[in-house]
């Protein structure tokens, strides 16, 4: 079994798929079980539309909706999303919710947010859809909007001309308790424009559901756009995503893999899965080839709490 230094510290996060099949109160249960076992942050998709066979019964939830409520309901734990479509919300009125929820929660708050991917969802709930490049426009746009507004001094005003949005004489208010702004999290595969908007607004970059050589490779083209512009890329946080499947011996992995449908071996290979040794085995070989310091786990069966805290048991205290 790998044994941890203290400089080998990685911050464990929960992250859920409630498109799946979840309501608000399910997810209050993941999010207190989480904050009892002394995990970092508590973590949701941003999505409309159920992906795969499942029914996606009682519906979707949204994300700052449920995140309002989560910040009320909850008292430690960080909240954020993972992350929001830049399709979905105008980015002013994004930029006032993320707030507000930073000032329900007290200063809990962390906004990820991307271009959008999922057609179907859109066609379903009747969102506009545009081309690969607009919505990285868009994106863009966004991300120099809501930080922009969260970052305008109290008493001055923001404006903002783009090719998308505009913003005239705008108060930039309410300000989130956080300062100088909640966590902005950026993430994803593209060798080109995702880096380099993590170099200009992100504080933490994601790679999920990847191999390690893919995502060191996508860590050091986001430090070369850091260098780019002069930005120091050890003021990044690295983080990478993955499914867990952790059980207490073999029998109850492939208990674990057969409920969330999935093949153990595969399972295995790709994701965090396996006994607590196995998997801190596995987190020290992500971050000897990745750099990454946080991981956040997603978890598929939103009733299993038992895992939860199984792996805040005896995963998480031996990780530094």
């Amino acid at each position: 079994m790998r044994r941890w230094h203290s400089v080998d510290r990685v911050d464990l996060r929960i992250f859920t798929e409630p498109q799946q099949g979840a309501g608000y109160d399910d997810l209050l249960s993941v999010a207190r079980t989480a904050e009892a076992a002394g995990y970092d942050a508590f973590f949701r998709s941003d999505h409309y539309l159920v992906m795969g066979n499942a029914s996606g019964e009682p519906g979707p939830t949204d994300a700052w909706i449920t995140l309002a409520g989560l910040a009320r309901d909850t008292e430690r734990i960080r909240l954020g999303t993972l992350v929001n479509s830049a399709t979905f919300r105008l980015p002013g009125p994004l930029a006032i919710a993320v707030a507000q929820v930073d000032q329900m929660s007290r200063g809990r708050v962390e906004l990820g947010l991307g271009a959008g991917w999922f057609e179907r969802e859109h066609a379903a709930y009747g969102i506009p859809f545009p081309e690969l490049g607009e919505r990285f426009d868009r994106l863009a746009e966004q991300l120099e909007i809501v930080t922009g507004l969260w970052g305008t001094l109290p008493g001055e005003r923001f404006g903002f001309a783009g090719a998308h949005y505009a913003l005239e004489d705008s108060p930039a208010l309410p300000k989130p308790v956080q300062r100088p702004r909640p966590p902005v999290i950026v993430g994803g595969h593209g060798k080109k424009r995702t880096p380099e908007l993590a170099a200009r607004f992100a504080d933490e970059f994601n790679v999920a559901f990847s191999a390690p050589d893919a995502v060191a490779a996508q860590f050091e083209r986001v430090e070369a756009a850091c260098r780019a512009i002069g930005r120091d890329p050890g003021e990044l946080v690295r983080s990478i995503a993955q499914v867990i499947c952790v059980g207490r011996d073999d029998a109850e992995v492939a208990k674990r893999a057969l409920t969330l449908g999935r093949d153990e071996a595969e399972l295995r290979e790709s994701g965090l899965a396996g006994t607590p040794a196995e998997v801190v085995d596995k987190l020290g070989r992500w971050r000897e080839q990745t750099g990454a310091t946080r991981v956040y786990l997603q978890l598929l069966d939103l009733g299993d709490l038992d895992q939860v805290e199984l792996v805040a048991a005896e995963v998480a205290p031996q990780l530094g």
